[in-house]
């Protein structure tokens, strides 16, 4: 039997625009499906990650010149798109910093005291600055021995003295380590042995400026100081070495501060909590509940927005449109989307509620972008490619649990398995473990009393419950190594993806998913297996060097 396939005869294609017409004037329909056909629930069900793929697109610019700024609120940007999730196993004030440093979010959880939380973010705060406007002062009677405990709790060495031991007390002199390291006496008191030969700059001085002094200097720090000679702030080296180092950093512009973004949940006890954090710097709060649709949850939404209206709130997490509508309405600054698509969540299976989280983003993200809310995909991101689709289909950031829970930064050490593999421990925070870990004492003041919470329970609604239902595992994750290597690494992916696409930004992206110049194709399960590594006898999948 002959082929049907109508014959395009060579001296019809000229050049590439007319090959394109020859393809737009003799096929009916585009290559693919655009996304309202991809996620129509009536015939497709509902969809996740795996199901789909995006269509590529021309290359007409090199990866390295695909932009990846994005809002994770209303007022916040971020040159690039990913955060880590706030589980006790995750994120840590070592993790935010770091997370910041790379032009992403760390959010800090809470399943810890709120001293001990706030103290996390104060160290975020404290990590990288312009000009420092609340240095640690200490005054010429500090003993050496006092200094050296001062380095070691705050992990920086380099102290001002002034008269007083207070900000705005005329600058005696400057301590830094190597002053201290090999002094022999820790009783002597520090104007013994500190540096008075300094190079200042006078108040009212710009950042660049004094970056520059600093620069030829060659010192650790440049106090600023007044007419008087008093101290009025600071500019560190350190900070100039990270700018320089670190040039997608997570920054407020008028600060130079990273970043800090925290979980809270939403009992009555958590504004206590958010107070501690707002007083150590805190600029985001999550509202960390698995079923964001609450009374508890629009209550706090409402409080911190009269109570600390320079704060951004997100809320959630949030897998319907109807359920998000509330939270918008009580005046969240963005979205958390997702509902038991965590690697380590079993909410679908045991409660039977949730959604597949590429239906769930899609609905969300195309409801809330009517009233300018920006969305985070939460859950379900296991490679590259599922950043790429959860920012295709609407979210503007994507948050990760267990695909960081491996790396340096995170909290806990890497130990050998009983297969001889490196691993670190990984759970969800719905877990009987920690759920059952009293040591946040959330509830109440002592952390030994039956009645006490934790965000474990706090987060599933299960304070007071004499039988604990878990929503999620305890287990462990392949050690990734440091975030400093693999978090690029997720960078330079989504890049090259969208290279691949045709598209020079996220907000292209998501435009071309709007106007239906972004198509998508479904996936069958024969279809996904072919798309992955098969026929081999075995190999090695090293994913960056």
């Amino acid at each position: 039997m002959t082929s049907q396939v109508p014959v395009l005869h060579k001296e019809k294609i000229l050049d590439f625009k007319n090959a394109l017409d020859i393809v737009k004037s003799e096929y009916s329909e585009r290559d693919g499906i655009d996304v309202q056909t991809l996620l129509d629930s009536k015939n497709n069900g509902g969809l996740t990650y795996n199901d789909f793929l995006v269509l590529p697109g021309y290359i007409g610019f090199s990866a390295n010149e695909v932009t990846l700024d994005s809002p994770v609120t209303k007022r916040i940007s971020l040159k690039t798109p990913l955060l880590s999730s706030p589980m006790d196993t995750v994120t840590e004030h070592n993790m935010a910093i770091h997370m910041a440093l790379l032009g992403g979010l760390g959010v800090i959880h809470h399943n810890c005291s709120a001293d001990e939380q706030a103290e996390m973010v104060r160290k975020v705060k404290r990590y990288e600055n312009g000009f420092i406007l609340d240095p640690v002062v200490i005054s010429p009677q500090t003993t050496v021995g006092e200094a050296i405990a001062l380095k070691e709790k705050l992990g920086f060495g380099g102290f001002p003295v002034t008269e007083s031991g207070k900000l705005r007390s005329k600058l005696l002199g400057i301590i830094t380590p190597r002053d201290i390291q090999f002094h022999d006496n820790l009783n002597d008191t520090v104007d013994k042995v500190m540096s008075t030969e300094l190079v200042t700059a006078k108040s009212g001085i710009e950042l660049t400026e004094a970056n520059a002094i600093l620069q030829k200097s060659k010192k650790g720090k440049l106090p600023i100081v007044d007419d008087n000679g008093n101290l009025i702030s600071l500019v560190s080296r350190s900070d100039l070495m990270k700018n320089l180092n670190y040039p997608l950093a997570s920054k407020l512009s008028e600060s130079k501060q990273l970043i800090a973004a925290a979980a809270i949940g939403t009992r009555p006890d958590d504004k206590a909590r958010l107070q501690k954090l707002v007083d150590a710097g805190l600029d985001v709060v999550i509202l960390d509940s698995s079923q964001g649709n609450s009374m508890y949850q629009i209550e706090m939404i409402k409080y911190i927005k009269q109570t600390h209206p320079a704060l951004d709130v997100i809320g959630g997490n949030v897998v319907t449109r109807e359920q998000a509508a509330g939270l918008i309405a009580a005046g969240v600054d963005g979205l958390r989307i997702g509902m038991g698509s965590g690697s380590a969540c079993i909410t679908q299976e045991v409660m039977a509620v949730g959604r597949p989280q590429a239906a769930s983003v899609h609905s969300v993200t195309s409801f809330a972008a009517r009233f300018g809310v920006p969305c985070i995909a939460d859950g379900g991101i296991q490679n590259v490619g599922h950043i790429v689709k959860g920012l295709a289909l609407g979210a503007s950031t994507v948050m990760m649990g267990g695909l960081l829970a491996g790396t340096t930064e995170s909290p806990g050490e890497s130990y050998v398995s009983r297969e001889g593999q490196l691993v670190k421990a990984y759970r969800g925070m719905g877990s009987i473990d920690a759920m059952e870990d009293k040591k946040a004492g959330v509830g109440s003041a002592n952390p030994n009393d039956p009645k006490a919470s934790n965000a474990g329970t706090a987060r599933y609604f299960s304070e007071g419950d004499r039988l604990l239902v878990a929503q999620g595992v305890s287990g462990s994750v392949l050690d990734r190594g440091s975030v400093t290597k693999f978090v690029p690494y997720l960078i330079s992916g989504v890049q090259h993806s969208l290279q691949d696409i045709g598209v020079k930004s996220l907000t292209a992206l998501r435009q071309g998913v709007i106007d239906g110049e972004v198509r998508f194709e479904l996936r069958t399960v024969s279809a996904q297996a072919e798309g992955n590594v098969h026929g081999l006898h075995s190999f090695d999948k090293k994913l960056y060097a």
